[in-house]
């Protein structure tokens, strides 16, 4: 049983927009360089190995694949300890939020395990309306608790971040693809978090280099991806129908 599980993991790294696949071997490269160029200590490594499977796991989301569930987990370990080393502590809620709203549920989801691109869904206006509601919300309470109960040197800046980022994963798990504009905010907003993390000396500018690859997925799913694109979409359907028959699972 666990060998099937890992052919379907490796099914799920399949099948992708080759600009996805291009995407991620720039951005490794660009770590790679990154790590070569700072001082080897287990903090770069631990925020290498992160990057490298976030970067990952935003593709596979991109994709419209379900791998993202434990490429997530697996990197929001890595992001928590590189959080809480920066004092970015809202960035630690960040992937504690992703794991409990996005990666886990994923994980236990027959809707995203099985032809998750079939099932994908637009927002209406009240859907909108909610979605910034809840954005604000989250933004002010947590900006302010945040600066009250931490010494986190950015709390407003870090509270922007964390409040559309966790919206954009509620928005992402429920399968509307109206989470692209907010992980495009969200990536404007963590880039330029861990810009001005790196500037003052509180974390590696590898984390800025992965917030900037995010942003460019981001970019990216508007014209590529299944979530978008009616005829990638119409692929990837027929694909993952396709491996359904080959299995034995429809």
């Amino acid at each position: 049983m666990l060998t099937n599980y890992f052919k379907f993991l490796g099914h799920q790294l399949k099948g992708w927009p080759q600009q996805n696949y291009y995407l991620f071997f720039f951005s490794l490269g660009c770590q790679v360089m990154t790590l070569a160029n700072a001082p080897l200590t287990w903090l770069t490594i631990i925020t290498f190995i992160g990057t490298t499977l976030g970067v990952l796991c935003v593709l596979a989301i991109n994709a419209a694949k379900s791998v993202n569930g434990v490429l997530g987990i697996l990197s929001a370990i890595c992001f928590i300890i590189v959080g809480f080393n920066a004092k970015n502590y809202l960035s630690i809620g960040e992937q504690i939020a992703y794991m409990i709203t996005l990666d886990i549920p994923v994980l236990l989801s027959a809707n995203w395990n099985v032809n998750m691109a079939s099932k994908i869904r637009q927002f209406n206006a009240r859907s909108w309306l909610v979605a910034i509601i809840a954005t604000g919300i989250v933004y002010l309470v947590s900006g302010y608790l945040i600066g009250q109960l931490t010494d986190d040197p950015r709390p407003w800046i870090d509270a922007i971040s964390f409040s559309i980022s966790l919206t954009a994963g509620v928005i992402c798990f429920l399968r509307f693809n109206n989470q692209y504009f907010w992980w495009l905010a969200s990536g404007i907003a963590q880039l330029v978090l861990w810009f001005i993390s790196y500037r003052q000396g509180s974390a590696t500018l590898a984390m800025a280099v992965n917030s900037s690859i995010y942003l460019i997925n981001d970019i990216m799913a508007f014209t590529i991806s299944p979530w978008y694109n009616q005829k990638e979409r119409e692929r990837l359907s027929a694909a993952e129908q396709a491996y359904a028959k080959e299995i034995g699972v429809e």
